[in-house]
């Protein structure tokens, strides 16, 4: 059990890393890069920071969340976000 609660804190800290860092990044933008279904029942100009702090990751897929975090963990993100506003 004790190895669990490390875990959940872990994956809490890394969400927190993802919406220091691209925090105000808006969910229509996301989507551009993830599909429609990302955060669907959500409007397009929430952010990542209220996404992830304040409504909770639990409101995103869990396949969404391990895409993001990959993507985060890989150094693609920021890549991938700038893709969607034109810069490389």
């Amino acid at each position: 059990m004790g190895q669990a609660v490390l875990q959940h804190h872990r994956h809490r800290d890394k969400n927190g890393q993802i919406s220091h860092r691209h925090g105000s990044v808006h969910l229509g933008t996301l989507r551009r890069i993830y599909g429609r279904g990302f955060a669907a029942s959500l409007s397009p100009d929430t952010t990542l920071y209220e996404l992830l702090e304040l409504i909770g990751p639990n409101s995103l897929s869990e396949m969404h969340l391990k895409m993001l975090q990959q993507d985060y963990d890989d150094g693609l993100l920021a890549r991938k976000i700038g893709k969607v506003f034109g810069k490389r």
